[in-house]
């Protein structure tokens, strides 16, 4: 069946005209849904063909969920590029939330937490914890919550294991281990956490600071 277009360019377009003339470049020459040369790798989560695996982490009765009921996205930001621009106070104004990367969760959520709109808040699992600036909104279903990725890493004590960070990576909280053997890809875009009001002391946030001038003595 062929469609109008109004672009210029259609992929494998000469292909789609004569494929026997114009082959792909797999051993068929044709489009391929199951791969020899994948299944030859014999990697037990990445075989020949698409095919369902369970997740490592998932809410509603999934493994973690009791623990950690909330499904957390970070998803990318709107005012800078991943990590890039995070350093400007200039644009941070406009987003951070009592001087936190936000999170945005929703209001039943945040009820039952006796969390409020710009209440410092922590986000936590078993691999780590950060701080946040609590932005409760109606467009998030409960269950659900979301802090971009890119903030700066801030920790506490040193970076030691377990240490908090104090301006809001998600980085810390999501899973870092590559999405299969095949394609070492990032997973690190969702995970299993849970937000509590945060009373304790709000340290200052120093990833922003520049670096120490050591001036030397004669």
């Amino acid at each position: 069946v062929e469609f109008d277009h109004p672009q210029m360019f259609v992929r494998h377009q000469a292909f789609r005209e004569d494929p026997d003339l114009e082959p792909l470049g797999t051993p068929s020459g044709l489009i391929e849904i199951y791969s020899k040369t994948i299944a030859d790798m014999n990697y037990d989560d990445c075989q020949g063909h698409p095919m369902w695996f369970e997740k490592i982490e998932r809410s509603h009765g999934g493994p973690g969920s009791q623990k950690y009921p909330l499904h957390l996205q970070s998803v990318h930001p709107d005012f800078r590029l991943h990590s890039q621009l995070c350093e400007s106070e200039t644009l941070r104004q406009q987003y951070t939330v009592a001087g936190k990367e936000p999170v945005f969760i929703s209001p039943q959520d945040a009820s039952a937490r006796g969390i409020r709109h710009g209440d410092v808040v922590r986000v936590f699992n078993v691999r780590g914890q950060v701080l946040a600036g609590a932005v409760v909104s109606d467009r998030y279903a409960p269950g659900v919550a979301r802090i971009h990725e890119g903030a700066w890493y801030d920790p506490d004590k040193g970076g030691e294991p377990g240490a908090l960070c104090k301006y809001g990576n998600p980085n810390v909280l999501t899973i870092d281990i590559g999405t299969s053997q095949l394609a070492q890809a990032t997973s690190a875009h969702t995970t299993l956490v849970e937000i509590e009001k945060y009373n304790g002391t709000v340290e200052q946030v120093t990833a922003f600071n520049g670096p120490v001038e050591m001036v030397a003595q004669c």
